[in-house]
């Protein structure tokens, strides 16, 4: 590790944070993967040291949380009574952002449940001196998990996708369309009925 210098140190980083595998970033530098794993937790460690200490006293107005799934060693469908479920398997990372900065207070990997979810909010709870607009997908975890972490002292809300779950209703509700005519090879016509969902005529408009 001694060895490298600061040159060929900040071209590793640059390929991990780009996306680029441990082995394709070893062949890229030249570096022995085993050198690159070193100096990728010594850095990481450092940055976690620097974000713990720094990202205090925050005034951010708006907060979003989301999760960003992984695995670790095996997929969750084939974890075993005797794996430790607690380390392998289906992992989460939880990120708290600023959207207006993109800034990023906390982060957290753990499963994602109710437990890791209340530790990763009250870390941001801790971490922030005003009220904040905070919003998260429609994980339940989030709900108690919020509740413990800020009280009342929070304005939440959750941003659920539901056009998938109404488009049975949707396509119930549409209602015709005048007919197309479509002529065909043989100069004959023929009328082909189509369909415009009600929900597509909605139109909104700014607030006052």
């Amino acid at each position: 590790m001694n060895r490298l210098s600061l040159a060929r140190r900040t071209q590793i980083i640059n390929c991990l944070v780009e996306g680029n595998s441990i082995r394709s970033t070893e062949r890229m530098t030249d570096t022995h993967r085993d050198t690159v794993m070193r100096l990728m937790v010594e850095v990481g460690t450092g940055c976690a040291k620097l974000m713990d200490e720094q990202m205090r006293g925050l005034t951010c107005e708006r907060i979003q949380v989301d999760e960003i799934w992984a695995y670790v060693q095996k997929k969750q469908r084939q974890v075993t009574k005797a794996d430790d479920k607690s380390r392998v398997g289906d992992q989460w990372t939880f990120v708290a952002m600023d959207p207006a900065t993109k800034l990023v207070p906390t982060w957290r990997i753990g499963k994602r449940d109710l437990p890791t979810a209340t530790a990763f909010l009250t870390d941001l709870s801790e971490r922030l001196t005003n009220r904040v607009q905070l919003s998260s997908d429609a994980l339940k975890a989030y709900v108690d998990a919020t509740e413990q972490a800020f009280g009342a002292d929070v304005d939440y809300g959750q941003a659920v996708n539901f056009t998938m779950q109404r488009l049975p209703v949707l396509a119930a509700t549409a209602r015709p369309r005048s007919p197309i005519r479509s002529a065909t090879p043989s100069s004959a016509t023929r009328t082909i009925p189509t369909y415009r969902p009600a929900w597509l005529s909605v139109r909104t408009s700014p607030c006052g």
